[in-house]
């Protein structure tokens, strides 16, 4: 019976021995946690304005799945500051869009995407951020304001686009070699335009009658004098119009 009894405990010692090494062996093989990274060091380092910190904590908290969906929003939103400080316009753009993919009703953020779009010449996509953050928050100041003078710009686009290569004068009636030459060459229409449109500036914001009547009298010599040398040997007619133009706007132009 003795002999029964140890073993007995040597079985029970066996199996005991089996159940701690297999608890010890699970332990062992479970999968580390993925520990999420702390948001504030990206909130943080953005506030200091440390820029390449920011990239660095800010970028592994975009790129940890764990990261909750407002951290996430934060730690983009810090990385394209940091971008566009750096001049770095098309990163800014994608985290704006990833910002926005996550949550499109953030008025600041179409309005910020904006101002990059229209610093990049896409004035349509400008355009619709804007317009887009009016319409999320009819009261945003800043998107109104952006709003309102890129219609002004495109508004002076298009005027300046349906006037480009036309002259001040009327082409159908132009009689004057000098005045078909500037018809015929684009350049020296938009240049013609513009000696014409600085003087009638000119003459309008005059001081005094005296004055007016001192620019209209110069700027009728200077097209006698065009119409005269024009076709002579070592006449330049772009460059007489340039010192025209020189001559109304003074040294520093308008």
């Amino acid at each position: 019976m003795q002999g029964l009894s140890n073993i007995r405990k040597l079985a029970a010692a066996f199996l005991l021995w089996i159940g701690f090494a297999h608890d010890a062996s699970a332990t062992q093989a479970e999968p580390a946690k993925d520990l999420r990274i702390d948001p504030a060091l990206c909130l943080a380092a953005a506030l200091a304005r440390e820029d390449d910190k920011t990239l660095n904590v800010c970028g592994a908290l975009i790129d940890n799945a764990k990261t909750e969906k407002p951290d996430r929003i934060k730690a983009l939103i810090a990385r394209a500051t940091v971008y566009e400080r750096m001049d770095m316009i098309d990163r800014a753009i994608t985290d704006y869009d990833s910002v926005l993919r996550l949550d499109p009703t953030l008025a600041d953020i179409h309005n910020a995407r904006g101002e990059l779009w229209r610093k990049k010449g896409e004035l349509p996509k400008a355009v619709a951020d804007f317009a887009a953050a009016i319409k999320l928050n009819p009261d945003h100041f800043a998107a109104r304001a952006n709003h309102r003078s890129l219609a002004l710009e495109l508004e002076r686009l298009g005027a300046l686009k349906a006037v480009a290569g036309k002259p001040s004068f009327n082409c159908a009636t132009a009689r004057r070699k000098v005045e078909k030459a500037i018809c015929a060459d684009p350049a020296l229409a938009d240049l013609d335009r513009e000696v014409h449109g600085s003087y009638v500036r000119a003459t309008r914001e005059s001081k005094s009658p005296r004055q007016a009547r001192t620019l209209r009298r110069e700027q009728e010599e200077f097209i006698a004098r065009r119409n005269a040398a024009f076709g002579r040997p070592g006449y330049d007619l772009q460059k007489a119009m340039r010192q025209r133009l020189k001559q109304i706007n003074g040294v520093d132009g308008y």
